[in-house]
C-alpha cells in the first residue's frame, strides 16, 4: 500500500485525505490507551459511570447489548419475485433514478386497487 494520502472519492468525505492506517501507530495508542485504564483509580472510574448514566442521550449498557444488529424488521415484509416486463416500462421507471422498483411496486398496487 503506498504512504501518498488518501484521495479516492468512492470514501466517504470523512475519510477522503487521511493517511493510510499504519500499524506500528495504531499499536502504540492501544498501548497508551491500555495503561491509561490500567492507572486509572476505582474513584475516576466512579465519577465517569456517574456521568454517564446522568447523561439523557447514552442509554444504559443493559439496553445497548440487547439491540439486534441491523434494520429493524418491517411490519410488512415483501417477497421476492422474478417479473418480465416490457423494456420501455423497466426504462420508464429506471429514468426516475434510485427507487425504481420501489415505484413499480407503487404503480401495482394502484392498478390493483389496494
Amino acid at each position: 500500500m503506498s504512504r501518498d494520502r488518501v484521495e479516492n472519492s468512492t470514501l466517504p468525505p470523512s475519510l477522503r485525505g487521511r493517511e493510510p492506517i499504519d500499524s506500528h501507530k495504531r499499536a502504540e495508542a492501544k498501548a497508551l490507551a491500555l495503561s491509561g485504564l490500567e492507572r486509572m483509580t476505582d474513584e475516576e472510574d466512579a465519577q465517569i459511570r456517574a456521568a454517564a448514566e446522568s447523561d439523557p442521550d447514552a442509554p444504559p449498557v443493559e439496553e445497548i447489548l440487547r439491540r439486534k444488529a441491523g434494520r429493524p424488521p418491517l411490519a410488512q415484509t415483501k417477497r421476492s419475485v422474478h417479473l418480465r416486463l416490457d423494456e420501455d416500462v423497466v426504462r420508464y421507471f429506471e429514468a426516475g433514478g434510485r427507487g425504481w422498483q420501489t415505484r413499480v411496486n407503487a404503480a401495482l398496487r394502484k392498478a390493483a386497487g389496494l
